[in-house]
């Protein structure tokens, strides 16, 4: 819209002073120095509050006048604010200005607004719509309803009054904005003039630099622009010989990758691709697709790189494989004892390796390669170690397939797979024998060490190559590829990772290029080294696989074998681990937990197979003594005595004993022997048997007096020098801990296994010893009559060999038992031998319960006896029937334990014995009625007879004479002067 007119000239005029008025008022009281500062037509240099003197118009304000009665201090007057109202006058005058024409636009406005109202209530609404238009129907029958001709008048007459309406108040609009239109045509034609004043200086100026510029730099320009022609033109010749020099090193390395010479053509590829990172080719159309072709070029010399790396470094074994498997099947005989040949790569052998390796590792690193190169050489190299072991095995197959297996492999452990009309790997490898097993797997073993020799080789001559390579005249050429393949690896990485952290890197190499590039080698480098020990390992690892599967396969086999023959195949598989596992760097759980399996499952069936054998030797066991054959003396002496030991032993053992040899040792051949020995002497021992203890005291002492009086001395086994009398059972005892001893020594991994079943084996045999003698279950098991003294004193002595024997066992067991698992094993062992220690107590105290039983039932027809004693004369000078029965069966109880038992256990035994006599005895005769002197002198006999019996028992007893009692006592009592006559 135009801006408002003057406010000065026509109807306003008249009310000046009334506004003048108001608007000083409203100063007066409203105005604030906030309005004062924030005024927007304030000039530039008005900082602060001027106040112009232009208008002297505007009153002065008065002020009032002050108090007469000044306060302390005060002498202010009015004449003092003139320089402040002087300076201040003129911005007030201007801003009440500004606010009385502020005051008149909005009255202006308003008056405008309630004009336009008047204007809208005089003509309707429907006049001032936008989409008015009378050719619509509606609206032409709301403005021209024609109902009559007076109506038709009437709205004529209104439409005119409503033009005239609006007419009028558009003059009038039109007559308010007058004065402010003529203003900005003026001010137009003024800036018209001024810009055709304007136009006319710039075309002078022109005209007077184009003749500064003809006559004084024209040549000079001139000069200028022949210049720079000529570097044009000489940049232009230097990218044209840059485009010939680019076509022709593209020629070149089409050529040189034709000829498989990868480092120059690596060197080709290098230099244009500075070029391409550089600006020189920057905007050529001719070399858009150099970089796929440099990318494809690359491909081509990584592809013959790694297949020349491939060749050099798996693909020439299979020549060794070769050799290995036809010596092996040349072979005539298994040698159990054979070692093979380690293949070993000489100096020579290495050094033509490593030069043959080097100019392509170089290439590798320069291409940031080898990381990859490695992962597939490691894949291939497993494959190759899976295909090599496999062949050999068929190859091996073929020939150890054909030989005859042993005879204690049956046919149905064979599983031989007929219907395609040849036998499966698997049930070839199972049809076997243990020999020509291990003949397969020193095979294996020698073609898995060819591989890994050729393996470890090509590892140390790239460690060689990365690291070791001072003063070699490659060196600076690795160390550039090393630099050249690390950035190459980063700038891959870069494109193919984040763009973000590619701004980041750009902006720290602008800081520090060397520090980032010396990182960049060196985890290049570890990169590198790290891929090429994990082919190494993982070539180990297939070979642990392979090896694995062929004992999984026979695993219902190997527990089955006797020790020696699983001991080959344990020993070679420990041997193949600790190589492999020197060559790989790490340890190969899966084979070693295939071998502890089976070492496991071979201790779990040969225990079982122990303890059944051993239940069925208890049940048959008749308790016989029986000679000790010297292999079981060689076992004892060669576990647990030492050399001293067995020289005494020598000296002590009469001359039926072959003194037994420090050197000899439990072989196979010896293990056999002894079963069939062990055979035998059950054999024999099944019809030998010892006398009983009867109530009939002759009838035992002529059972048993002559077979002892007709055989000899039995063999002993002898342990520190002390001997003890055996029986079957025992002996056996004896040979299952000897191989349990050896397979602890053997399986020292299985330690802890094998010391539980020595204990089982230990407790099953305590047990059922006394389930089956102080049970008496051998007389239903066995078929003895009864269980007599010598079966009891036999018991004993195997009980208590076992129980010396146990502390020798635990200390050899536990030398290979780890620390943290000794603490419960200890209390197992001395929980067993506790155990074995009162059984042996329990023997002993049933052997003095038998022959206090046997006292009692002598004791209880002692008073028919004395009956008799007062009936009959005295002509009988023997004791009594009481007498020398009693004595008899000491005297036989006396001789079986003193030929059986120790010494020292005889004496506590008749020590016990000599006590309940003196009580039991005494106090009988005691009780016994004796009226005459007969009977007297009679009893008297009896009790010297019984007396002289007690004197003759072992005992340790001190006093003298020995085996004082209460019955020397009750003698001394009651038959005094018969003792001193």
């Amino acid at each position: 819209m135009d801006s408002q007119p003057s406010r000065s000239s026509g109807r306003f005029e008249t009310n000046t002073p009334s506004l003048t008025k108001s608007i000083s008022d409203a100063n007066t009281h409203n105005q604030s120095l906030a309005s004062i500062l924030n005024n927007p037509h304030a000039g530039k240099s008005d900082s602060f509050w001027w106040w112009s003197t232009s208008s002297s118009s505007i009153p002065t304000p008065d002020f009032a006048p002050l108090s007469t009665q000044p306060k302390p201090g005060s002498e202010t007057r009015i004449p003092d604010f003139k320089p402040y109202l002087s300076s201040i006058s003129e911005p007030y005058t201007r801003f009440h200005d500004i606010q009385q024409h502020t005051k008149l636009e909005s009255l202006d406005d308003q008056n405008d607004q309630n004009a336009l109202v008047a204007c809208l209530k005089e003509v309707p609404s429907l006049y001032f719509k936008e989409d008015f238009e009378l050719e619509d129907g509606a609206t032409f029958k709301a403005a021209c309803p024609f109902r009559s001709n007076v109506e038709n008048l009437a709205t004529q007459e209104k439409l005119s009054q409503y033009l005239d309406a609006v007419e009028l108040h558009l003059v009038k609009e039109i007559s308010l904005r007058s004065n402010s239109f003529f203003e900005a045509q003026g001010e137009l034609v003024d800036l018209n003039e001024k810009i055709v004043e304007g136009c006319d200086r710039i075309r002078e100026l022109k005209e007077s630099i184009k003749l500064l510029d003809d006559n004084l730099v024209g040549s000079a320009r001139k000069v200028h622009e022949l210049n720079v022609k000529r570097s044009e033109l000489i940049g232009h010749q230097d990218k044209l010989k840059l485009i010939l020099y680019v076509n022709q090193a593209l020629s070149t390395l089409k050529l040189l990758v034709a000829s498989a010479d990868c480092a120059g053509a690596l060197d080709v590829i290098d230099d244009i691709q500075h070029l391409l990172d550089g600006d020189e080719l920057a905007g050529l159309h001719c070399f858009r697709h150099v970089r796929d072709q440099l990318a494809a070029s690359t491909d081509s010399i990584n592809s013959i790189l790694s297949a020349e790396f491939m060749r050099i470094s798996i693909h020439e074994t299979g020549d060794v494989d070769a050799s290995i498997t036809s010596k092996f099947k040349v072979r005539e005989t298994i040698s159990m004892n054979g070692e093979g040949h380690e293949v070993k790569l000489d100096e020579e052998e290495t050094s033509n390796l490593r030069d043959r390796l080097l100019p392509f590792v170089i290439g590798l690193l320069r291409t940031a390669k080898l990381p990859a190169v490695l992962r597939v050489y490691r894949d291939t190299l497993t494959a190759d170690m899976k295909t090599a072991i496999k062949m050999a095995v068929e190859e091996l197959l073929r020939v150890l397939g054909a030989q005859p297996m042993d005879s204690d492999f049956v046919a149905g452990e064979r599983a031989v797979d007929t219907e395609g009309g040849s036998s499966s790997l698997a049930s070839r490898l199972r049809s076997l024998s243990p020999e020509c097993f291990v003949h397969l797997l020193k095979a294996v073993f020698l073609v898995v060490q060819a591989h890994l020799a050729q393996a470890s080789e090509v590892k140390r001559a790239i460690e060689w190559i990365l690291c070791h390579l001072d003063g070699h005249y490659a060196a600076d050429s690795v160390a550039a590829a090393i630099a050249l393949g690390a950035a190459a690896s980063e700038t891959a990485h870069e494109t193919n990772g984040q763009v973000n952290s590619l701004l980041q890197l750009s902006v720290q190499r602008k800081g520090n290029d060397g520090t980032t590039t010396s990182t960049l080698s060196r985890n290049f480098r570890a990169d590198v080294l790290r891929e090429n020990a994990e082919a190494v390992f993982a070539a180990c690892d297939a070979a642990h696989g392979r090896w694995a599967k062929i004992l999984g396969v026979r695993s219902p086999i190997h527990p089955r074998l006797r020790l020696q023959e699983f001991l080959n195949i344990y020993n070679i598989t420990q041997e193949f681990i600790t190589a492999t596992e020197k060559i790989g760097g790490r340890l190969g759980y899966s084979i070693r937990g295939t071998l502890q399996s089976q070492a496991k499952a071979f201790i779990d069936f040969q225990h079982e197979s122990r303890m059944a054998k051993m239940r069925a030797i208890l049940d048959q066991e008749n308790w016989a003594e029986i000679d000790v054959p010297d292999e079981f003396q060689t076992i004892v002496t060669s576990l647990f005595s030492s050399e001293s030991e067995t020289c005494e032993l020598a000296d002590e053992v009469s001359d039926d004993i072959a003194p037994s040899s420090p050197e000899m040792a439990l072989s196979s051949d010896g293990s056999a022997k002894t079963e069939a020995r062990l055979q035998k002497i059950s054999q024999n021992a099944e019809h030998t048997d010892s006398a009983p203890l009867r109530s009939d005291s002759t009838t035992q002492s002529n059972e048993t007096t002559p077979r002892e009086r007709g055989r000899s001395s039995p063999k002993l086994l002898f342990f520190r020098g002390v001997g003890y009398h055996m029986v079957n059972c025992g002996l056996i005892l004896v040979k299952m801990l000897s191989e349990c001893i050896e397979m602890n020594n053997s399986l020292p991994g299985l330690s802890s296994e094998v010391v539980h079943r020595v204990v089982e084996i230990l407790k099953l045999f305590n047990t059922r010893t006394c389930q089956l003698v102080l049970g008496a279950g051998a007389m239903q098991v066995s078929g003895l009559k009864s269980i007599t003294s010598k079966h009891l004193a036999l018991a004993s002595q195997v009980i208590s060999f076992t129980y010396t024997i146990i502390p020798e066992i635990k200390r050899i067991l536990f030398l290979k038992v780890p620390e943290t698992r000794k603490g419960m094993l200890i209390l197992e062992v001395d929980r067993v031998a506790q155990d074995y220690k009162m059984h042996r107590d329990e023997i002993h105290s049933k052997l003095v319960q038998i022959m206090r039983e046997r006292l009692l039932v002598h004791l209880r027809g002692l008073p028919q006896i004395v009956e008799s004693w007062n009936r009959l004369e005295d002509t009988d000078t023997q004791p009594s029937q009481f007498a020398r029965s009693i004595t008899k069966e000491v005297g036989l109880l006396q001789r079986v334990l003193c030929r059986t038992l120790h010494e020292l256990e005889v004496q506590a035994i008749f020590r016990q014995v000599v006590t309940f006599f003196h009580s039991q005895i005494s106090e009988a005769f005691s009780h016994l009625d004796i009226s005459s002197s007969q009977a007297k002198k009679r009893m008297y006999r009896d009790v010297q007879h019984i007396l002289g019996c007690i004197r003759s028992l072992p005992s340790d007893s001190k006093s003298n004479p020995p085996n004082w009692g209460q019955l020397d006592e009750f003698v001394a009592k009651n038959f005094g002067e018969e003792v001193s006559q």
